[in-house]
């Protein structure tokens, strides 16, 4: 049995973390250009093990790598060899496992009595985001199911090999890229376990227009997806997609949604949504009732966000 399905057989709710480039932004770090937050794998590791850290002590219970943005062909778009790519690749998952081995050793034995050891899961972002072109957020590219194969390979070998427990294949716009996805795993990557997130446009569809419950059934018939959900979404669309995808999937469900703030495309600028008063906990809180049982935060949440939902959910 691997980590991630023993984990979910063990404990009710499991902990996600929270925004990397967000927190980075909050601590003064500039996250623009082709790489984001990835450009500090080159930079700074330092200070992407320093956010990991801080998540774990918020009590993540799994930790997602530093690899959204940073995939093989972007890496050496950058101007890097292959070679020196796919070891960066790897240092993601580095970065992780030594931010967690370093809480716990802060921690007293009384602490790691009561959590489990986080878990490192390597984070597969689309295509788009190799693009960087505002494609992410609207699931408008096409490729052949085997592009999409030779894109993601790489990343997932590195990712493996370095040691990361599972999968989080996360902000998926495309459904074909998701069907390409669920295919490798099987093909290339049988023992391997990973959950599935994507992302929305309203409370029943994919961003690129599919229905949201065509991805529960994709997850449903693959033995190695072994939870699902939706992340980098405003939560007010969440209850509607949870109910639909479990007409589809009797799995694990998931949610990690934006803080509610609105991304101005145009400005770059994130705003309040006037019409949004409910907080990440109180909202985890109603997703929980509809099944959710892995709960987290993605653009715009931080480590205070996550320590709220830790300290309710595991009370």
């Amino acid at each position: 049995m691997g980590k991630f399905r023993q984990a979910l057989e063990e404990r009710e709710v499991l902990i996600l973390d929270g925004g990397l480039g967000t927190e980075l932004e909050f601590q003064g770090y500039d996250v623009s250009g082709q790489l984001w937050s990835a450009k500090y794998l080159l930079d700074n590791p330092a200070v992407l093990q320093g956010i990991h850290e801080l998540y774990v002590r918020a009590g993540s219970d799994i930790i997602t790598t530093a690899s959204y943005q940073a995939t093989l062909e972007g890496l050496k778009a950058y101007g890097l060899p292959e070679k020196q790519a796919l070891s960066l690749l790897r240092l993601t998952v580095e970065l992780v496992q030594k931010a967690i081995a370093q809480v716990w050793q802060d921690l007293s034995e009384d602490e790691r009595q009561k959590r489990p050891y986080p878990l490192v899961a390597g984070s597969v972002g689309p295509y788009a985001a190799y693009l960087a072109d505002g494609s992410e957020y609207t699931g408008a590219y096409q490729l052949t199911k085997e592009e999409y194969q030779d894109f993601h390979r790489p990343r997932i070998a590195a990712l493996l090999e370095a040691g990361a427990d599972l999968l989080a294949i996360e902000t998926i716009p495309n459904a074909a890229e998701a069907a390409a996805l669920v295919d490798l795993l099987a093909k290339e990557f049988p023992t391997t376990e990973a959950y599935f997130s994507f992302t929305a446009k309203n409370g029943q569809q994919l961003v690129d227009g599919t229905d949201i419950a065509d991805l529960g059934a994709l997850c449903q018939a693959s033995p190695q997806v072994l939870a699902l959900g939706i992340n980098c979404t405003p939560p007010a669309f969440l209850s509607s997609l949870l109910e639909r995808l479990k007409t589809t999937s009797a799995k694990p469900l998931l949610t990690y949604p934006n803080s509610g703030e609105i991304y101005d495309g145009n400005k770059k600028t994130w705003h309040k949504d006037k019409e949004e008063s409910q907080t990440l906990l109180s909202y985890s809180k109603l997703w929980q009732e509809k099944g959710v049982r892995l709960v987290g935060g993605c653009c715009r949440t931080r480590p205070a966000d996550i320590a709220e939902l830790a300290s309710y959910f595991k009370g």
